[in-house]
């Protein structure tokens, strides 16, 4: 037999009531509230955002309704007040404040003012470390509070496993659902504990960047739920976050933002999300197919669809009879239930200035925390400041600051850019109907390694050269005691890369480096994986990610020694592009109608899983990263749950076995039976441990069947549930995804 692991049919109902005496939920949700004695003859607890969102819309005419369900802003408008991205303006009347928009994975974007660069949200995943996530979260939302801004669209949970030249790499959380799933709900409680809405995108299965308006994903549903949407279900169920944009691509044929399947089924139904969904902007096909197909909000005003500025084309369906007033009700409940839930309407923004400080001190520990140690052979890293007499530091703009990723994400930092350049744009986009790469210039973080490093290295003789010509910077690593090369990637939205090498021959410029001296380092600032030639001739290699505008110091930090690097990374580096499942990124051949992205080619078998499928070595594995430390894992016991279903506890002793204080990411996976099909082992739970030189550490992690990542569970399409395979899980410990030991087996039924 098999545990099924099912719907709670509670959450079913994807459609609210106008009148709140047919409105079933929330009265019994007050009955209950009165049975437990939340409310008494002294005092009542506040109305939750159910029942206020009830009381609210009772009240609402359809005029009032039509306003919230559409942007204020029309195109080519002015910018909207505090210089938000889109407007929703209230009711004052009805006590609605406005809602004011503005992108921000890494800090508050779309140049709504200076705000704090943070390191991408990958480097935040690579810290594995959950409490610094929520920081990361909080950081954000108050300071988009500080601007005015209400609603933030932060949280890119597209697994950027399936395609590792997407152009928002950077802004994603890795390519594992659980890790991306966890980390971003972090992120979105940061976020919303703010009283701002926080928001997931691009809802859903948008992977790449071109042709993003004409791609189709192409997927089944078991692995459609068992990747992509296990990353949606995860963050959503663990932050409460109200918000869900829906993105410009197609699943299966249909446009996401009016996919019933995608938005009313899977979402609102299965998964019960109460909040609502809104368009990225121009990502609606129609209307009303998008409003009776799930969508809540269509971004912006007047975008000319239907033959009509979008609010009259709803007015219209609602009066012939194409659209039921019930839905226009519903989607105007679920933003006002937003609003409550957040705490927009008691606790309204004030505009004042950012914590810049504190804020800053948090992107540098996340930047401590998040960068990944590749390589140290003989133990050339940590530098001693003291005993290194000459430094030559190349490429990249070192001198005076760190790149940045582009488009929406993009953040103005604190103090302005410290360099801007014109945007660099792979040579094949735009393609045919693809996503024109974004005018956005490249934006330096004011963060100087060179500078840096000279401060934590003051008796040593520190050189930049620009990297410029090859010839002179390899003479002057000649000349050098140590090399420390800067190699970059500038990524952005509206753009993939053409492959996984770093652009304008920087490789060339490490290889000759590296040639001319032995004790070369190379510092990565890019957005996601990348190939390496040169990897066997330089002596160490630190993944800085987009490092924010500590990133200078922070660096320098870790080369030297006074952080101990404890990133591992949250995505695969392979060791060429032949290794992905599409080795050649899909491309449109007009401007005009839609074409595949096949998605079936590695279904569930996401990032590490499609390498452990294929029997292919990476350059370097999901969970991969060095310390200057040593570690063991050892005394691994498993116990199962009295019902073997229900899930199992892992414990382990972490020791320190070095000589350097440092935190080590013990990893669990677990391997499904062959009942559940060809399903790979599958990242259940980590913890991060920080340990002094000879100390030790027993660790527990306890894995729960019922948990929103359904870790020991496989989508069945046919019963339309979670199901518990019978057979034996093995549970494996290690400190990668391919460096793991078996920790035990238990069995599920006979």
């Amino acid at each position: 037999m098999a545990w099924q692991v099912g719907r709670d049919s509670s959450k079913r109902m994807n459609l609210h009531p106008k009148n709140p005496a047919t409105s079933v939920f929330p009265l019994f949700a007050f009955l209950l509230a009165m049975a437990l004695g939340a409310c008494n003859s002294e005092s009542s607890a506040p109305p939750n955002a159910d029942q206020r969102a009830d009381k609210l819309i009772a009240q609402m005419t359809q005029a009032q309704e039509l306003q919230l369900v559409s942007g204020d802003m029309p195109m080519n408008a002015p910018p909207a007040p505090h210089n938000a991205v889109g407007w929703v303006q209230g009711i004052p009347s009805l006590g609605i404040p406005d809602l004011f928009y503005a992108d921000g994975p890494a800090g508050v974007g779309d140049g709504v003012g200076q705000a704090t660069a943070l390191p991408s949200p990958l480097a935040s995943a690579a810290s594995w470390d959950l409490t610094l996530a929520y920081k990361y979260g909080q950081v954000i939302g108050s300071e988009e509070s500080a601007f005015g801004i209400n609603v933030n669209f932060g949280g890119n949970i597209n697994l950027i496993g399936r395609e590792p030249r997407d152009g928002r790499t950077f802004e994603t959380s890795g390519e594992d659902p659980y890790l991306a799933g966890e980390i971003t709900a972090q992120h979105l409680l940061g976020i919303q504990n703010q009283y701002v809405i926080a928001g997931v995108k691009h809802y859903a299965l948008n992977d790449q960047e071109t042709g993003r308006t004409q791609a189709n994903s192409l997927i089944d549903d078991r692995s459609a739920r068992e990747s992509d949407l296990l990353a949606f279900e995860i963050a959503l169920n663990n932050s409460n976050a109200q918000m869900v944009m829906c993105a410009y691509s197609l699943v299966n044929s249909v446009y996401n933002c009016q996919n019933s399947d995608l938005l009313n089924v899977f979402l609102k139904e299965d998964m019960g999300f109460n909040g609502f969904v809104l368009s990225d902007w121009y990502a609606t096909q129609s209307s009303v197919a998008s409003a009776v197909g799930g969508l809540d909000q269509e971004q912006p005003y007047g975008y000319f669809f239907d033959g009509i500025w979008a609010p009259e084309s709803l007015q219209m369906a609602l009066a012939n009879g194409d659209m039921q007033q019930a839905r226009l009700d519903n989607m105007a409940y679920r933003i006002l239930r937003g609003m409550y839930a957040a705490g927009l309407f008691d606790h309204p923004a004030t505009v004042q200035p950012i914590n810049a400080s504190a804020d800053a001190a948090t992107a540098r520990q996340i930047e401590d925390q998040g960068a990944v140690l590749l390589k140290n052979a003989g133990g050339l890293l940590p530098l001693n400041p003291a005993a290194t007499q000459s430094i030559a530091v190349i490429g990249s703009h070192a001198d005076v600051g760190v790149l940045s990723g582009g488009g929406s994400a993009e953040v103005l930092p604190v103090g302005g850019a410290a360099l801007t350049l014109p945007p660099a744009c792979p040579p094949y986009t735009p393609a045919p109907g693809g996503a024109a790469c974004t005018n956005a210039v490249q934006i330096y973080d004011p963060s100087s390694p060179l500078d840096a490093i000279k401060a934590i290295a003051p008796s040593a003789t520190v050189t930049y050269n620009d990297g410029s010509d090859t010839a002179a910077a390899a003479s002057l690593a000649a000349a050098s005691s140590v090399a420390i090369v800067f190699e970059s990637d500038w990524e952005s939205e509206g753009m993939d890369r053409v492959d996984l090498s770093f652009p304008s021959a920087q490789d060339a410029l490490v290889s000759a480096v590296a040639a001319a001296n032995p004790h070369t380092i190379v510092v990565l600032e890019n957005g996601g994986a990348h190939v390496m030639p040169w990897l066997a001739s330089v002596s160490a290699v630190l993944e800085a990610w987009y490092p924010g505008q500590e990133g200078g110091s922070a660096i320098a930090d870790l080369l030297f020694g006074a952080v101990n690097p404890s990133g591992k990374l949250p995505i695969t580096f392979p060791a060429s592009v032949s290794q992905l499942p599409r080795p050649v990124i899909p491309i449109p051949t007009s401007t005009t109608g839609t074409f595949d992205v096949d998605y079936t080619i590695e279904g569930f078998n996401v990032g590490y899983k499609w390498y452990e499928a294929e029997k292919f070595q990476p350059l370097f594995a999901f969970g991969f990263g060095l310390s200057y430390t040593t570690f063991s894992i050892t005394h691994a016991q498993l116990t199962p749950d009295a019902t073997p279903a229900d899930g199992f506890q892992v414990g382990f002793t972490v020791a320190n076995t070095g000589k350097l204080a440092g935190a080590e990411v013990a990893q669990v996976y677990l391997g499904l039976p062959p009942a559940a099909g060809d399903a790979p082992m599958r990242l259940v739970g980590w913890e991060k441990v920080l340990l002094q030189p000879g100390a030790q550490q027993a660790v527990a992690v306890t894995v729960n069947a019922s948990d929103s990542s359904h870790p020991l569970s496989y989508w069945d399409p046919s019963s339309n549930s979670w199901i518990v395979a019978p057979g034996v899980y093995t549970v494996y410990v290690g400190d990668s995804s391919d460096a793991v030991q078996v920790a035990g087996t238990f069995q599920v039924g006979q």
